[in-house]
Order: structure tokens, then sequence, then C-alpha cells
């Protein structure tokens, strides 16, 4: 492997500089930080002395990494992004300890985005240009806007448009291990419309409990998680949202916008809800009792623990 490279016009004070690493004109490296192997610092960055980076970062023009930074390997930070690392700054009053920010492995952070303190960007989530990142990221999560919002999920295909037809229930296999778009039997007349499902059959196991989730601001994200034994039926019964989910393998988006149409989420499935609008009331039936040791909440064990059910 070659060695680090150094631009005549860049100043490199660290040892700890992996192989292939290249430091371009104007850009400054302190001596503490560590920096991996590979590694692309475009011109006028900075990286100041608690500064960890992995292998394959590329930090483009204009970008400066302040202590209790924490980027993991291949991500991408766009110019002029801006990181903070303290919530009240005065001038000449530091604090006792900086609060790490990190970078979680393949995430992409756009031009000009600005990422507030103590705050975890998901693996392989995206930060559009230009937005205000205020609260953590999950794992593949695409979020846009000040404050930023979740709009999607990286790599997540979207279910064709739906048709909106009457009669019997019908199944539309969505191409996720187990999940199920559910079109629910949908019977109108003058009185009104009816929709119905039998449990044991559209759903497919006799509830043990159920939730309503409702009164949900847009910017926030329900579910974010994986059950080890628990399946769920979802039907928005008002409104709309959308529900993502991933087998570990592919990823898919399903937009509930009418009560005849439910989704199966099996265990070992992880699943989120988002883009609530403001009426949505979000019904789901559960098969079993509530049980927290049911639940991975950290996406990465959700793969570990999804590789052995295969």
């Amino acid at each position: 492997m070659s060695q680090p490279f150094v631009h005549p016009q860049g100043i490199c004070e660290s040892k700890n500089v992996g192989s292939g690493t290249r430091i371009w004109a104007f850009a400054h490296v302190l001596p503490g930080a560590k920096i991996g192997a590979d590694c692309n610092l475009c011109d006028h960055t900075f990286v100041e002395n608690d500064v960890v980076i992995g292998d394959r970062v590329t930090l483009k023009c204009g970008v400066q990494l302040w202590d209790g930074a924490r980027v993991e390997d291949d991500v991408f930070i766009g110019p002029n992004a801006t990181f903070t690392n303290d919530r009240f700054p005065r001038s000449r009053a530091r604090p006792a300890v900086f609060l790490e920010t990190w970078l979680e492995r393949g995430c992409s952070i756009g031009a000009n985005a600005t990422i507030l303190p103590g705050l975890r960007i998901g693996a392989k989530a995206m930060v559009a240009a230009g937005a205000v990142v205020t609260r953590s990221v999950p794992p593949n999560a695409i979020v846009q806007g000040n404050p930023a919002r979740i709009v999607g999920y990286a790599g997540a295909s979207k279910a064709a448009p739906l048709e909106r037809p009457e009669g019997e229930a019908r199944v539309t296999e969505l191409g996720i291990e187990g999940v199920r778009l559910h079109h629910l039997k949908l019977v109108k007349d003058l009185r009104g419309d009816l929709t119905v499902a039998e449990f044991g059959k559209q759903v497919p196991f006799v509830p043990k409990r159920f939730f309503l989730v409702f009164n949900v601001p847009t910017r926030d994200v329900r579910g974010e998680h994986a059950h080890r034994k628990c399946a769920q039926f979802l039907v928005c019964v008002n409104g709309s949202c959308t529900v993502a989910a991933d087998d570990g393998r592919s990823r898919r988006e399903i937009v509930l916008d009418r009560p005849e149409l439910g989704v199966l989420l099996p265990p070992m499935v992880w699943g989120a809800q988002y883009k609530y609008s403001p009426d949505a009331c979000l019904l789901v039936f559960a098969s079993e009792l509530y049980d927290p040791a049911d639940y991975i909440r950290d996406y990465d064990e959700f793969q570990r623990v999804r590789a052995t059910h295969r």
C-alpha cells in the first residue's frame, strides 16, 4: 500500500494517517487526529485533535471536523457541510467534554447540510443538501429540510399505484420475505362503505392485542424495529401513512391511504412508519402480548439475528 500523500500546501501534523490517504492543498490535520486508509481530504478541510476517521472516507472542500467527530468507513461528506460539538457555545468557555457526533458506515452528508452536536447519522443514511439535522437519523433513512425529516429510505422500491376495486379480498406479494399487502373486501352502497377482514384468514393470526397510532407530528417516525416472534397487521383507518418493510436484503415502501388496505409484517422484518398525514390513524393488530425482549431496535443486530434465521 502507498504512503499517505500530503500536498505541498497542505498541513498534516498527525502521525496516525492510513496508507493511500490523500490530503490536498490548504487542508490542515491536527496532531491528535486519527485517519484511516484511502481517504480523500479535499482543499480547505480541517480536522481537529479528537477526531477519528475510518477508511475510504471523502471530505469535500470546506468541511471542518471538530473534537468529538467519529466517522466510520465509506462515509461521504459533501462540500461545506457543517458540524457542531457544543450546544451552547461561548467564546473562550470550553465544555468539560465535547459531544460526540457519529457518522455510521456508508452514510452520505449533502453539501451545506448542518449537523447538530451529539447525534448519530445511521449506516447508509442520506442527508440532503442544505438539511438541518436536529435529531439522530435511523439507518438507511433519507432526510431533507429544516428541520430535517424522513422522506424515504435508501434502496427502497415503491409499491405500484393500486386500483380501488370493489369485491372479494385479494393479496399482493411485495418481494419482501413474508410481507403481504392485503386488499380487504370492500362493499359500497347508499348507506356508506364497509370493509372487513377475518382473523385467521386475511389477518392470518388471532390478535392478542391492538393499538392505535394517531396525532403523530409529520416529522416523527414510528416503528424502527423488528420483532423476534410477534407478527403485525397494519391498517390506516383514516388519512394516510407510509410503511417501510425490510427483510435485511430488500426494502419496500407501501402507502396505506385507505381503510381497505392492510399490510402483514411477519416476525424478523424491520418496519417503520412515517409520512403520517395530519388526520392519520393507524390500527395495528399484534399476534403477541407486549414483551420488551421481543423487540430488536438496533439495525445491525437485526441483520445479525436475521442471518441466523436463513
